[in-house]
Formats: C-alpha cells, structure tokens, sequence
C-alpha cells in the first residue's frame, strides 16, 4: 500500500522540483574544491612563472621572471610530479640511489612508477620491511658520498625510524666535527588524512621534529611545489624529511614544467595578500582554508546569520608554509605585523603541534602589533578514527569559525 501511495505522488513531486525557478546547484557545488582550486596553476604561462622558481640548466641563470620561451610544460598530478623529480635527480645525478618498501614496482602510491626499468634495479630497489634499517642506510650511503632518496611507505611509520633520524642524521656532522656528514640523504613519505585511513594512515607527524636541530621538513601543496621542493631537499647538503599529503596524489593537478628546476626551502610564499588577517597552513588543509575564505565572502543563506556583514568584505591573507622546520619566520612575522592577526591551520594535533611552536613565536614578537590572541584550528588530541576521520580533521566550517571569532574580537 506505502508503495502504491508513493507511486502516485512522485509524479507530482517532480512536477514541483522541475517547475521551480530555482536553479539546482552544479555536480561539484559552489564552493571551491581541489579540483578547481584557484591555487593551482593549470595553464602553461602561470605554471612557468611560478613564484620563486629557479631553472637549473648548466649555465643558465634564468629565474620564473626570466623569458621562458621554449619551456614546455606537462599536465600531472602530484605523484607524478614526485616521479619527475625523482627521475631528474637520477638521470642527473649516477650517485643517485632510490629505494624503500615495495618501490621497485611503483609503490603504494605509485610515485616511484617505471624507474626501476629506466634507471636498473641497482639504482632503484626494494629494502625489508624495516623502517629504522632503510633509514640507517640510507644514512650510511649518504655519509659516503651517494645521494639517497628512501621512501617510507606511510608517514605513520616514520617512528621507528625516529631514532636514527634524530640521533644520527641530524647529529652527524656536529657529532664528528665537520668530517662526516649526511646531508645527500632525503626520505619521503606520504602524510595526512585521506578520508578512510584511520589510525595508522592519516596521522601528522611534522611536529614531532620541530625540536630536531640539523634536519629541514618540507610539505608541499601541490604537483609544481612538489616537483620544486623534492628537487631542492634531495640537493640540499642537509638531511630532509620530505612529507607529501596523499589526498593530493591524485587531485591536485597542474601544468608542472618538465625541465629542471628548484623552488627554495624555508621560503613561505603568499598566495592571496591581504591586509586584515594572516591565515597560516601548509598541504592539504590549505584547500579548506581557500574553501573558507570563499564562504566568508559569499556565505550560503544558511551561514549568513553567522556572519556579520561587515567581515565579509574582509582581506585575509593567505600563506603557504612549505618548509615547517626551520619555518620562514620573517615572513610570517612581517604579515602578522600588517594584519594584527593570525590563525595557524594544521591537521595535527593541537597539543605541541607545528603550530605552537609557530604561534607562541609571533606572539613574541609580535606582542604589540595584535589586535586578537593568536588562534589554532587543528585535529583533535585523539587518534583519527576510521568512522570518524572527517570530524577530527579541521575542514572548512571551523576555520571560518576562527576567522570570524578572531577578527570579531
């Protein structure tokens, strides 16, 4: 009987929908996702004149504002920007090893694809299932002379290794007075939520190496800045953590330059200037944040009791870290001291993560120029659960909450 009432009824409640004036939303909603993020630069001429970027050609010394007349560019997503890079460093480099678990097939996320073939399974091999013995290798390779990329499969996993990156990468060169050192040795590893990974899958570690002296963290944001970046630290004569956010494998994509080239490390960049508030974060959540500032603008009628109509037309400034250890203070400090404001936006935990270290600095120095305490939004201080994940990770909605609390103070 309920089906045969419900029959008859549906062809009236289609009528209504279709015969509304209202115009139904698009597939992918109004609001900004990674897919069409204005952060990314899907056109040939954008991607080449890259902010920061320096072409590493044998006797060029041409920079992203230099003529770029004859450099092409390739669409890719970001682990094929890891790939590229990778396969640039060995071509160019014959003491240039890659290895880890399972690389010689590609990898979990295939960012290690083909190379095996292309460069020799010298070159290009897989090690045990032993993180703290991949990366006491590669320090040993790196202290005599090869440069070592290792991969450890999930940055969850990194804590095994904890010891020898701390202890002994980063120790070495001072340890031995300047004889030895492992500055050649990179190790990647993929890092942040994913949506499903739960508690050994989606977990932020970069702020547990915020004390370490003599190692450089590094996280990009995209194909191009990974490309860059990966270049820069595995050419940087210091060992490098280098994290790359795994939902972004996939759906970041940019028209990335296949020719060589660096961006620098401890170098933030300013991606949207403004005037009223410094919003501060690196990878992933990055996207949440151009998610929120897009709402405060031009809020949903649902939002807009929330929002005062006075901050709407607010200048926040938005700032891609890039490297959290050691981090661009200068420029970080120099926004805040314009913007009299600051909300630091991280998927770890907020309890000694990246961003009090970073936020109890700018308070420091920045003490007088405030106009607002500084603001954290981050995970919750509790282990990402598998059902859970989307509400423990800080998403669009509460960082909006923070720059409307924060600029309302």
């Amino acid at each position: 009987m309920f089906t045969s009432t419900l029959r008859k009824r549906i062809p009236r409640i289609l009528n209504v929908r279709f015969s509304s004036s209202v115009e139904p939303p698009p597939a992918g909603g109004h609001l900004p996702s990674v897919a069409t993020s204005q952060l990314l630069r899907s056109t040939r001429d954008t991607a080449l004149r890259t902010p920061d970027l320096v072409w590493v050609d044998e006797g060029s010394s041409e920079t992203s504002e230099s003529l770029v007349g004859g450099r092409e560019t390739r669409k890719m997503n970001t682990y094929q920007a890891v790939r590229d890079a990778m396969s640039v460093a060995l071509t160019k480099d014959d003491d240039a090893v890659v290895f880890g678990e399972d690389v010689a097939f590609g990898g979990v996320f295939r960012c290690t694809m083909g190379l095996a073939e292309e460069f020799g399974r010298e070159r290009v091999f897989n090690t045990p299932l032993t993180e703290q013995g991949l990366v006491g290798f590669g320090i040993g390779l790196a202290m005599m002379g090869h440069t070592a990329i290792a991969e450890i499969q999930f940055a969850d996993y990194i804590f095994p290794a904890f010891d020898q990156l701390v202890n002994e990468a980063a120790k070495i060169r001072y340890r031995s007075g300047g004889q030895y050192n492992c500055g050649k040795l990179t190790v990647r590893t993929p890092t942040m939520s994913v949506g499903h990974g739960g508690l050994y899958h989606s977990q932020s570690p970069e702020g547990f190496f915020m004390g370490v002296s003599g190692l450089k963290v590094v996280i990009p944001r995209s194909p191009i800045q990974a490309k860059g970046l990966l270049l820069a630290s595995i050419r940087d004569p210091n060992p490098v953590v280098f994290m790359e956010p795994k939902v972004l494998y996939r759906s970041a994509v940019e028209q990335v330059p296949i020719d060589d080239y660096t961006l620098p490390l401890s170098r933030a960049e300013i991606l949207v200037p403004g005037s009223d508030l410094t919003l501060l974060s690196w990878g992933t959540p990055l996207y949440h944040c151009e998610t929120a500032l897009h709402m405060l603008s031009s809020p949903a009628p649902t939002l807009e009791p929330h929002i005062p109509t006075s901050l709407r037309t607010a200048k926040i400034e938005l700032i891609d870290l890039r490297t959290i250890l050691p981090w661009d203070v200068d420029t970080v400090v120099e926004s805040v001291k314009r913007t009299g404001r600051l909300v630091v936006v991280h998927e770890a935990g907020m309890t000694a993560g990246a961003g009090a270290e970073i936020c109890a600095e700018v308070q420091k120095r920045c003490f007088l120029k405030l106009n607002a305490p500084v603001r954290r939004v981050t995970g919750w201080d509790t282990p990402a659960g598998l059902q859970f994940e989307k509400f423990i990770m800080p998403d669009a909605i509460r960082v909006l909450d923070a720059i409307v609390e924060t600029l309302s103070y």
